[in-house]
């Protein structure tokens, strides 16, 4: 898919738009100099385009008995595409992980998982990455605190 062309008014609209997707086209408009119409109609080409790849409530996970937040380095035992492909094909199955990144270094994967308590997290690890036979070795860091976390991309002109 060809990188749709971007103007200065559209990254404007995005970098409002991606902060806070409810606030009013008329709003947007008025702060960057174009009518509640344009807006709209800029947003739903960029919709369309697949700039704007969906728009999501972000909920808090402690707020909803998800207290601990583990990232998990996995290193693989073979690295053949199909054996990626079984284990990307997990990860995308698994509620409890938030993020997956296949990576370069020391390990394969890196993941980013939500779980109730350490417990929870050793069902977790047990379920998934023990009783996995291509899974050589993962090194779990207990999240002491989020310092930042962030949905948004940055929008230059």
């Amino acid at each position: 898919m060809p990188k749709p062309e971007l103007d200065d008014l559209d990254r404007k609209i995005l970098d409002r738009y991606q902060h806070a997707t409810r606030t009013p086209a008329q709003v947007i408009g008025r702060a960057i100099g174009l009518s509640a119409a344009a807006v709209q109609r800029r947003i739903k080409r960029m919709r369309a385009a697949g700039v704007i790849a969906g728009e999501i409530a972000v909920v808090a996970p402690e707020r909803v008995g998800y207290g601990l937040t583990c990232v998990v380095g996995v290193r693989l035992q073979r690295e053949g595409s199909a054996e990626n492909r079984q284990f990307k094909t997990r990860m995308l199955r698994h509620k409890r992980v938030q993020q997956c990144y296949s990576v370069t270094g020391d390990v394969d994967f890196m993941l980013v998982v939500l779980s109730r308590d350490v417990g929870d997290f050793e069902r977790f690890a047990q379920a998934t990455l023990y009783s996995d036979d291509n899974v050589r070795t993962f090194t779990t860091y207990v999240v002491l605190d989020r310092v930042k976390y962030t949905t948004t991309t940055p929008i230059e002109s």
